[in-house]
């Protein structure tokens, strides 16, 4: 069973008398263990579409089903506590919570989760991201590829079933998002990892192994590039 699916999806902005058309008819479906990269024109509606995978908004019209769940029935309560059990977010903006370490931080899920052993866990993440001798730095002290392998962890904390990232590089340099970009690629191949990047870089694009492209609200298949 795909663990993704999008059916007939449309999301309509209205202000006044005007109504955007963000996404038109928009479907696709994600296999377990797929690397896709979801790429198009800044306003074509990438975070639009990804917010809506992870439960943040709801369609105007068309169905949101992740592992058998159409999320789009659920109330927004419902909604938040299946995306803190099945979904990882991570944004261009780590969101890391300032005041806490690297270890706090990648905890906080697993405590509010009601995780068993979140300490193992957290030490477990960070070492699988390369921040083991870092865990005990507050984000002001780490650089900014280092807070996103931290909020690379965060999103893991909770063994999600599927891993979203909205413009994850935008705010890096080319090597450091590179250095990202491998470390979600080792994920991927290591745990099994369903992975959908939005991203307007085109070389980060081509390490996914699909490419989906929107424009004018609707989603296009491109060529795979499996690396």
């Amino acid at each position: 069973m795909e663990i993704l699916a999008l059916q007939n999806l449309y999301k309509i902005y209205k202000e006044a008398h005007i109504e955007t058309v963000a996404l038109r008819d928009a479907s696709l479906t994600v296999q377990p263990g797929e690397f896709i990269a979801i790429t198009g024109r800044s306003g074509a509606g990438k975070s639009t579409l990804l917010n809506l995978v992870g439960g943040l908004s709801t369609p105007s019209a068309g169905k949101v089903v992740i592992a058998g769940t159409d999320i789009t029935r659920l109330d927004e309560g419902q909604r938040a506590a299946f995306r803190r059990e099945n979904i990882g977010i991570m944004y261009q903006t780590d969101n890391l919570i300032p005041f806490l370490t690297a270890f706090e931080n990648v905890m906080l899920p697993m405590q509010l989760a009601g995780h068993k052993d979140p300490q193992s866990r957290a030490k477990q993440l960070l070492k699988e991201v390369g921040l083991s001798e870092r865990m005990n730095h507050k984000p002001g002290m780490l650089s900014g590829g280092e807070r996103q392998r931290v909020a690379i962890a965060v999103a893991l904390a909770n063994e999600p079933k599927l891993l979203l990232a909205d413009e994850l590089t935008g705010e890096l340099d080319s090597a450091t998002a590179n250095h990202v970009i491998d470390l979600l690629g080792q994920l991927n191949k290591i745990h099994n990892l369903t992975l959908v990047v939005v991203t307007h870089n085109n070389n980060v694009a081509k390490r996914a192994q699909r490419q989906v492209r929107i424009a004018d609200g609707q989603l296009f298949e491109s060529e795979a590039t499996f690396v």
